[in-house]
């Protein structure tokens, strides 16, 4: 393999690996400071065990997701140093925002919230997680913009060979970026609510802390659900926005050959790359791509043969990458409802079933954050910012083969390590269950 494959290796592996704790810390940051704000208001010592056992589960993740992410940082000066010479005008002042400022904050409050429970009032220690957990969210705002000015860019012009910003409001509220924050944030709230209900489960199915696990499933469930509502709405939003800014992109998604209007849309298709159309076409709807896209019947949708075959993305990984996500998705969807429905029995224990599924389903929003970042992706090459620097072209000129094969097997072993020591550390707190004597807290939780 040559250096842009392997450093294209090297990259997804590792912002894959550095993804499976992202989503978690967003959406438990939010559960955990709900669950606290509920027993300042209500006084409900319930609440206060929820939020230590929890948002142990939260730093857990929280420590580890911190640590891959510096090491995904030292690539660009490595592996993509022609990246940076050329767009460092435009990344390197939101990146220099998250790490000096949100990452700032994330971590002063969380240290606040972690070594506060004996000396802050339970106002000003609630106060603290909110902090934290607005702070990380912002955090992973700044970063999708950055993504999201690569996958459009707008705000610069091309000046001595580089990307020169001229506007960076117009970065900030690049809409591609605004609502590609929208949809993963509220994916990470289904992940969350899905971590939560599937742990309460497996305590449920062995009748351990039931008044405690049935609060914690209930509250999940509804999160989960009303987020998979809304990863629905977004994710139309985000398609549209794709067909009208990255149409060569959407055409790979969606497996369209020739230009069309009122293109129709297909529940099943096996697309044949080497004869430049789709083998299999099944359960048409006539017209109903057009009007997914554009919001109307008769628009056009750009095929991929209007575009030269070096600059169309994999055509096959990115339809079925789509494909697949939106299909687990939907099982997303009827598994949160379900899950809320039942929630709202008083015979929950009873529905053992469901409950049996809802551990198993645990990796299931793992695997469908990865295939959406599959398809921004995959879907965007031979991009690196699409439209204006190829991939090829942004990666640095000094390294060989062989220095990218020693630095993939060193993130590789150092990632390996990571991801067991957090499976294991999760694995033995979730199975741990929530303490039982908090006497020390309350007693000083108790002042005002």
């Amino acid at each position: 393999m040559n250096v842009v494959t392997l450093s294209q290796l090297q990259f997804a592996a590792t912002c894959m690996f550095h993804w499976i704790f992202v989503p978690l810390t967003l959406g438990l940051s939010i559960l955990t400071a709900w669950m606290e704000t509920k027993y300042v208001t209500t006084g409900d010592e319930m609440w206060l065990r929820m939020t230590k056992f929890w948002g142990k589960l939260f730093l857990i993740n929280f420590a580890l997701g911190v640590v891959t992410g510096i090491t995904m940082e030292f690539q660009f000066g490595m592996n993509w140093a022609e990246f940076s010479r050329y767009a460092g005008d435009i990344s390197g002042a939101p990146l220099a925002i998250e790490a000096t400022v949100a990452f700032f904050l994330e971590s002063v409050f969380i240290g606040v919230w972690i070594f506060g429970w004996n000396k802050l009032s339970k106002k000003v220690h609630a106060l603290s997680i909110w902090l934290a957990a607005v702070a990380t969210n912002v955090s992973a705002l700044v970063i999708l913009l950055v993504n999201g000015w690569m996958q459009h860019p707008v705000g610069y012009v091309i000046r001595n060979g580089r990307a020169e910003l001229t506007d960076f409001i117009a970065v900030l509220t690049n809409p591609y970026g605004l609502i590609k924050f929208g949809h993963t944030l509220t994916s990470a709230y289904v992940l969350a609510g899905f971590v939560v209900m599937g742990v309460s489960a497996w305590h449920l199915l062995r009748n351990n802390e039931t008044a405690f696990f049935i609060r914690s499933f209930k509250l999940a469930a509804t999160y989960a659900f009303v987020s998979c509502i809304l990863v629905i709405l977004t994710g139309d939003f985000h398609s549209a926005d794709i067909a009208k800014t990255q149409p060569v992109k959407f055409a790979a998604m969606e497996a369209v050959w020739e230009t069309q209007r009122g293109a129709s849309f297909n529940l099943l298709m096996v697309p044949d790359v080497s004869q430049e159309r789709n083998s299999i076409e099944l359960l048409r709807i006539p017209k109903m791509l057009s009007f997914l896209a554009f919001k109307d019947a008769n628009a056009e949708v750009k095929g991929l043969k209007d575009v030269p075959k070096e600059l169309r993305p994999p055509v096959a990984a990115t339809y079925y990458s789509y494909r697949l996500m939106a299909v687990l998705g939907m099982a997303m969807l009827l598994l949160s409802f379900v899950s809320f429905f039942v929630s709202r029995k008083q015979n929950l224990m009873d529905y053992r079933r469901v409950l049996a599924i809802m551990v198993f389903a645990i990796p299931l929003p793992y695997l469908v954050q990865q295939l959406g970042w599959l398809v921004a992706e995959l879907g965007r090459q031979p991009w690196v910012i699409y439209g204006v620097l190829k991939t090829s072209d942004a990666v640095s000129k000094t390294i060989t083969p062989t220095q990218v094969i020693m630095s993939l097997l060193g993130f590789t072993a150092l990632y390996s390590v990571l991801g067991a020591i957090d499976i294991y550390l999760l694995v033995k707190y979730a199975k741990k269950g929530p303490d039982k004597d908090l006497t020390s807290i309350i007693n000083v939780q108790g002042r005002s």
